[in-house]
């Protein structure tokens, strides 16, 4: 279905962008704001599943635990990422841009995860 979804952001999310996915009207809720500062992946992955969040984050670790609920036939509302490389080359407006054009998408986490990437 069509539209935004809830978030839940890992510290690796950069300030900026949490802001500005705020500002756009996204309900992101920071892990850091919840479990604290350096939380366990597996836990903010159990807390996103069980209340319907998407799991947002550019941390290796979390999204192995996404590949490894897939491949469980464990359910989720579905992860969001990106490698750092990534990040460094992409601007705030870019990723409000990405963040947009999925929910324009009538099913855009219909695989689990969705990967960010700098466009050519």
């Amino acid at each position: 279905m069509a539209g935004r979804f809830p978030l839940l952001t890992d510290e690796n999310v950069s300030g900026p962008i949490v802001a500005a996915l705020i500002r756009q009207g996204w309900d992101v809720l920071r892990a850091v704001d919840t479990h604290g500062e350096r939380s366990d992946d597996e836990v903010l992955f159990v807390y996103a599943a069980k209340n319907g969040r998407v799991f947002v984050s550019s941390d290796e670790p979390a999204r192995a635990i996404a590949i490894q609920w897939i491949e469980q036939g464990r359910s989720f509302p579905g992860m969001v990422c990106w490698i750092q490389e990534h990040q460094r080359r992409m601007t705030v407006g870019d990723f409000l841009r990405e963040f947009e054009a999925l929910a324009k998408e009538e099913d855009p986490l219909a695989l689990g995860i969705r990967y960010m990437k700098p466009r050519p």
